[in-house]
């Protein structure tokens, strides 16, 4: 008599077999079969990466995480509550538990908004021991370790976090493995904060670094003839405030490491930098920067002759230009305005010059039709993200639709602005609260890393 088979008696390996030829989703839902099918599954080929969500409604979860995954998984991802105590213990915990991970490769700490929570206040004596205790001392246990070398370290734009860059980059035992360092930050008050520094040197052994990310405030020409004998693809870079005595970066150490590093792309983004916004083109941008990705976020104006300088010197680098305000209702600031001074609209220039261009966003500004639609005739389907949200008030709906359906022929797909019910809140009717502009900014700005 033929009887079936009893699944749940399968040999191991016939298991491991079978979960090989199905996808993660279907490998999870295989699983569920028996305890035995699920024994099976944890294995590192089945689990390369987990991200830890703290919570106290996920402790289970997390738990098990812990538990089952967390000593097989090469990359951990923590988010947290930065401004919740609870969670930002919890986090302290599962980063001490993962020292003692055989596997883990890189690690993310990814807290939800600029500032971090302490039972003190400021950058008192007592919080910076418990900053010390809690989070560098677990992170400079996993630099140490030398089998395996950790590769990926990512502060998540944690300011406090990053003013210990040194320390980390020191207590690496194995440098030269490490592949991706991301040390910039996002100000918790961007018009007063603490100057981290990094010595040039800490990088020179870093010899397959290919992801850097670091603030303005540390960058200088000693710094850039260091990282230019790196193998960077990707320099990542957020402006704050401007200190009086930062030197600034030359042309010539840009034009240097660019010939010494053709491929790399650099994304300068400015963070409420509401004074460096305005000498953008004067003090910061340099024509031989590898400009690939502009981003300036809620600084509160535009700077028109940026957009024109941007259209002059990267025409062969630039893919993305970002410039993101809160709406105001008191003032419409039109860009129509700025062609006043700069004889000619700056983005249809930008369009028309930059041959690279694949993004425009623009958010708190109000737009004419006409330029818009000499942008997508420009640049048509290569352009595949033109992001507005404000169109000239006096033109009607009905008038609108001519240029929509024009902007939309020229992309190739269905094009119309953003109205305040897609907008994002952070993007709303100034003022909009801290707590959620950060979490826009950390969401928004994190696109860069390419991990």
């Amino acid at each position: 008599m033929n009887r079936s088979p009893n699944w749940g008696q399968l040999p191991a390996l016939a298991i491991t077999n079978i979960f090989q030829h199905l996808n993660h989703r279907d490998r999870l839902n295989a699983s569920t079969l028996c305890w035995h099918w699920r024994s099976v599954i944890f294995q590192p080929r089945f689990f390369d990466r987990i991200q830890f969500d703290v919570a106290r409604e996920n402790n289970k979860k997390n738990g098990f995480f812990l538990q089952k995954l967390a000593h097989i998984v090469r990359e951990v991802k923590i988010s947290f509550d930065s401004c919740n105590l609870y969670d930002v213990e919890l986090t302290t915990e599962i980063l001490y538990k993962l020292c003692k991970s055989a596997r883990l490769l890189s690690i993310t700490i990814l807290p939800k908004y600029a500032s971090l929570v302490t039972p003190g206040r400021f950058y008192s004596e007592d919080e910076w021991e418990y900053i010390l205790k809690l989070f560098v001392q677990p992170l400079k246990l996993l630099l140490n370790r030398k089998n395996p070398p950790l590769r990926v370290l990512d502060l998540g734009c944690s300011e406090i976090l990053a003013l210990h860059a040194s320390d980390f980059l020191n207590c690496t035992s194995r440098p030269q493995c490490l592949e991706e360092l991301c040390f910039a930050t996002v100000k918790q008050d961007p018009g007063h904060y603490p100057l981290g520094l990094i010595e040039p040197t800490l990088f020179e052994k870093c010899s397959t670094l290919r992801v850097l990310s670091l603030d303005y405030d540390i960058l200088s020409d000693e710094l850039l003839h260091t990282l230019q004998l790196l193998p960077l693809r990707q320099l990542v870079v957020h402006v704050h405030g401007i200190d009086e005595d930062h030197p600034g970066v030359s042309e010539s150490a840009w034009a240097s490491f660019r010939g010494k590093n053709p491929q790399t792309d650099l994304h300068l983004s400015l963070v409420c930098a509401y004074e460096a916004v305005d000498i953008l083109h004067t003090h910061i941008l340099r024509p031989s920067m590898p400009l690939s990705h502009l981003k300036v976020l809620f600084c509160e104006r535009i700077n028109c002759e940026a957009l024109e300088y941007l259209s002059r010197n990267y025409k062969d680098t630039l893919r993305s230009m970002v410039w993101i305000d809160s709406m105001r209702i008191e003032e419409y600031r039109n860009i129509m305005e700025l062609v006043l001074r700069t004889e000619q609209d700056p983005l249809v220039m930008m369009a028309w010059r930059c041959k690279k261009l694949q993004e425009i966003v623009i958010h708190g500004y109000v737009l004419d039709p006409h330029n818009l639609v000499g942008v997508s005739r420009l640049r048509g389907r290569e352009l595949r993200l033109l992001e507005v949200s404000r169109v000239d008030l006096s033109i009607s709906s009905v008038m609108m639709a001519p240029f929509i359906e024009e902007i939309s022929t020229q992309l190739g797909q269905k094009w119309c602005p953003l109205d305040t019910k897609t907008l994002p809140p952070a993007l709303g009717f100034y003022p909009v609260s801290d707590e959620v502009r950060d979490q826009y900014i950390l969401k928004f700005i994190r696109k860069d890393i390419l991990h």
